[in-house]
């Protein structure tokens, strides 16, 4: 006899509670949570502890006007690396908040680096600079090459914007997989920024 929908229903929520739970667990046991509460219109960011920063990939390639750029040239520096595209309307909404940001740490020592990706062409990629003011320099990738050498657990490929923070070491220590508020930057750039600049 076929089992009754209440109790396929039920042992599917058990399911579903155990592996909620046994996810959980894991994730926590390798970051340690953001900012308990983003701003309004923010996203929850994960930061890692330092014993769990895993390096960030040399991440080298032209920009949007043929210039060399590498990740590997701000090592010594907190690095905010922008994951964005022209077609992405998060990212626009975005874009100005991160400039606000840039001008504001760069005496700090802090510089900001883009990747844009799956632009197949660069003239849109740079009207979107153009009409953001974007002053620092981004990465040009049409084919999301350099995004997927970055680890899973810190970008989702598939989902845009994304803004990772790495330390002067060269290592990821945040990561926000959405839009991000000048406030909520901010708030998790700060911290390691004020860290001890040794590895």
């Amino acid at each position: 006899m076929p089992p009754r929908p209440r109790a396929v229903l039920a042992a599917a929520a058990l399911l579903a509670t155990a592996l909620l739970a046994a996810t959980g667990c894991a994730a926590a046991d390798a970051l340690q949570q953001g900012p308990a509460a983003a701003p309004a219109g923010g996203a929850p960011a994960l930061t890692f502890a330092t014993a769990d920063r895993l390096p960030a990939p040399d991440l080298a390639g032209e920009d949007l006007d043929g210039t060399p750029q590498s990740l590997a040239a701000l090592r010594g520096h907190v690095v905010v690396l922008n994951i964005w595209g022209s077609w992405c309307g998060p990212c626009r909404a975005e874009a100005d908040g991160l400039q606000r940001v840039h001008t504001e740490t760069e005496t700090q020592g802090v510089r900001f680096l883009g990747i844009d990706t799956k632009d197949p062409q660069p003239g849109p990629a740079r009207t979107f600079v153009r009409d953001h003011g974007l002053t620092y320099p981004s990465l040009y990738d049409p084919k999301g090459t350099l995004v997927r050498t970055l680890p899973p657990r810190t970008v989702n490929v598939q989902a845009l914007p994304a803004t990772l923070v790495i330390d002067r070491a060269g290592r990821i220590a945040a990561a926000i997989a959405a839009p991000v508020t000048p406030e909520q930057l901010r708030a998790v750039l700060d911290p390691i920024t004020a860290e001890a600049a040794t590895p």
